[in-house]
């Protein structure tokens, strides 16, 4: 039997590592963005632009949305970028009376948006002149593990979804206040 003193010496030793060990076991966090922009327009004005689910036409990044399925939950769409990569996504929520649809990507290559799990809702609310237009989303790093490389990272993940948001935002705005 051991004694009361090497057994609590044992005990002490033993309990650091047991708290060490679950913090350090931990994957990635989900990532949220959301940004918002004022658009001196009518939400209906503003929903006619963006409440299309296949165009994406007035967002800079994409030169070309093709899809099937129209507004419908479970409609695809594929985003083309100049760069010839695609981005694929589903439709699965969509209101013209709330002005808002969700969606989720479906298959991407983390190079080219390094996330993962991703899924987001834009939406437009507003009155006679003047619409807030919100996009948010959540997901996780495009690397799964731990450690992941920089450019895998969450803060990449963060970084590329707030450009994507931000400049289509304002592109949208630009779009929608000039009359085209």
């Amino acid at each position: 039997m051991m004694k009361p003193i090497r057994l609590w010496s044992l005990v002490v030793a033993l309990v650091p590592a047991l708290v060490v060990l679950p913090a350090q076991a931990h994957g990635p966090t989900r990532q949220k963005v959301v940004e918002k922009i004022e658009i001196n327009a009518a939400a209906d004005k503003v929903w006619a632009v963006i409440g299309n689910f296949h165009n994406m036409g007035w967002h800079p990044a994409f030169v070309k949305t093709e899809g099937e399925g129209g507004n419908e939950v479970g409609a695809s769409r594929t985003l083309v970028l100049e760069s010839g990569d695609k981005i694929v996504e589903k439709l699965i929520a969509y209101s013209t009376d709330k002005k808002s649809y969700k969606y989720e990507i479906t298959n991407v290559d983390v190079k080219v948006v390094p996330v993962s799990n991703y899924s987001a809702t834009i939406s437009v609310k507003g009155d006679d002149d003047k619409s807030t237009v919100q996009w948010k989303g959540a997901f996780y790093r495009g690397y799964v593990n731990n450690d992941p490389p920089p450019e895998l990272s969450d803060e990449a993940a963060v970084k590329a979804i707030t450009g994507v948001y931000k400049s289509g935002l304002d592109a949208l705005k630009k779009k929608v206040e000039s009359g085209g």
